[in-house]
């Protein structure tokens, strides 16, 4: 649609817009909240997965927290001493350990009783005790719906591996030589193994839970309760620990960027197809193997891509963000024709819907399955948009609402990201072709009422 033809429906555009002004949600996945509960003998991948899943499920707009008894233990006692603290017939610290789970749990509930949707609960719970009382405290008293998460390794490789790059890094092994922090933590191990009771099929056949064996090797489902239960399964079924590197980057320049204008599916300009060309150069002198790239189905990624040495795919799901009415206006056009509509963005610019668009909230839930996608991937080199791009970012550093839309994703750069134990190494690269900035921060005044001058304050300069 040209600009005439806007002009034309402006009269009637005015009257017809508050059916449009409809602020985005996460469908709601939580009836009541819901606590998950961490299972498993130490340097298993617990903490990681907990983490992991917290990441998630606030990246889809799911309110979630990690509570972890380690870190209420270290506060609760002196400096760690040695694997002594873990002994079964240590009576006294046994006594602490069990105070500490409890804060935990009551920090916890409180948290869900005010305003959280799902608490993961990170502690070994290695006892049928231990969990009967976690059940009797969440469900019995509470009234909140509880699921079980358990991991299970024999896998010796793995387990070494953990120990070595996560565990001897832990504040208990502060100033302590590496071998000795390992054989300590060893004999930690070894004194949960000896009453270890694992989620049984016959003995707790009434939990609902999901047993995952060498970390995603297989699985075993029992009794899933519920929407968000499912999702839960579903995520730990897709994700993975293998090394691996994602490549995102934002198209070359397009002709669109330079004068301004949003959206549309326009060419890439002369200095977005020299950036075409330099990541072409770049991917072939990194020379990744088995690389994947994937791209939107607009012109201006897929020429980006075009001339990179490696299978292609296009998703739809990486298309830009639909804007609706406004697509290929300028923020100056906007304001002008929807000042009201160019406010309440500026207001909250995760969860407003662009009249016959859409908003970042909508977008996150578009890329939910890219997102699983490239959990199950090893090396992928991503080639969308600037909207696109800040929510696959901010699902991998861990990034959510207001902050989201304002992450910085400039033209003509990669973002390098590798996934770690705890989260992700980011490293931004430039390939050293100008492009215009079409990044535009949140402006000081947000009122409908405000002057053009305020409500353009931080629009970028272009043609």
């Amino acid at each position: 649609m040209n600009l005439e033809e806007y002009t034309c429906r402006s009269d009637n555009m005015e009257n017809s817009q508050e059916k449009y002004r409809i602020k985005a949600t996460c469908p709601n996945f939580v009836l009541g909240p819901t606590v998950i509960v961490m299972v498993g003998l130490p340097a298993r991948g617990k903490t990681y997965m907990a983490k992991k899943l917290a990441r998630y499920l606030n990246w889809i707009g799911i309110t979630t927290r990690v509570f972890n008894v380690g870190e209420y233990r270290r506060a609760a006692t002196e400096e760690y001493r040695s694997h002594d603290f873990f002994r079964p017939d240590n009576q006294s610290a046994m006594e602490i350990r069990k105070q500490c789970a409890i804060r935990a749990l009551d920090d916890m509930c409180d948290w869900l009783g005010d305003s959280g949707e799902v608490g993961v609960f990170d502690a070994t719970n290695t006892t049928r005790e231990r969990r009967s009382m976690i059940h009797d405290y969440v469900v019995e008293k509470h009234q909140y719906k509880l699921f079980f998460v358990e991991s299970v390794c024999d896998v010796e490789e793995i387990i070494e591996a953990n120990i070595k790059d996560v565990k001897v890094a832990s504040p208990d092994y502060d100033g302590m030589d590496k071998q000795e922090a390992i054989h300590d933590f060893l004999h930690r191990v070894d004194h949960y193994r000896g009453s270890y009771e694992p989620l049984h099929e016959k003995f707790d056949r009434e939990m609902s839970y999901i047993k995952i064996f060498n970390q995603g090797e297989r699985f075993l489902v029992n009794r899933v309760q519920g929407h968000l239960q499912s999702r839960v399964v579903y995520y730990f079924m897709n994700i993975h620990v293998m090394p691996r590197t994602i490549y995102l980057t934002r198209h070359g320049e397009s002709e669109l960027n330079i004068k301004g204008r949003i959206g549309g599916d326009s060419n890439l300009s002369f200095r977005g197809r020299q950036y075409a060309n330099s990541l072409a150069t770049f991917v072939e002198k990194e020379n990744i193997p088995n690389l994947k790239v994937w791209t939107s189905e607009m012109k201006r990624t897929v020429q980006t891509a075009a001339g990179i040495p490696a299978p292609k795919e296009k998703w739809k799901a990486l298309n830009e963000i639909d804007a609706g009415i406004c697509e290929e206006m300028t923020y100056e056009e906007i304001a002008e024709k929807f000042p009201k509509d160019f406010a309440l963005r500026d207001q909250d610019k995760y969860n407003y819907r662009y009249p016959k668009g859409e908003s970042y909230g909508d977008l996150v839930g578009r890329l939910e399955p890219v997102i699983m996608e490239l959990e199950r991937q090893t090396d992928v080199m991503v080639v969308c948009h600037q909207a696109v791009a800040r929510c696959l970012l901010a699902y991998f550093t861990n990034k959510q609402g207001a902050e989201l839309p304002y992450l910085k994703v400039p033209l003509h750069c990669i973002i390098k990201l590798e996934p770690v134990a705890y989260g992700c190494l980011v490293e931004t690269i430039s390939l050293d072709v100008d492009a215009v900035d079409t990044h535009r921060a949140k402006p000081q005044n947000v009122s409908p009422k405000r002057s053009r001058i305020d409500a353009l304050q931080t629009v970028p300069m272009h043609e």
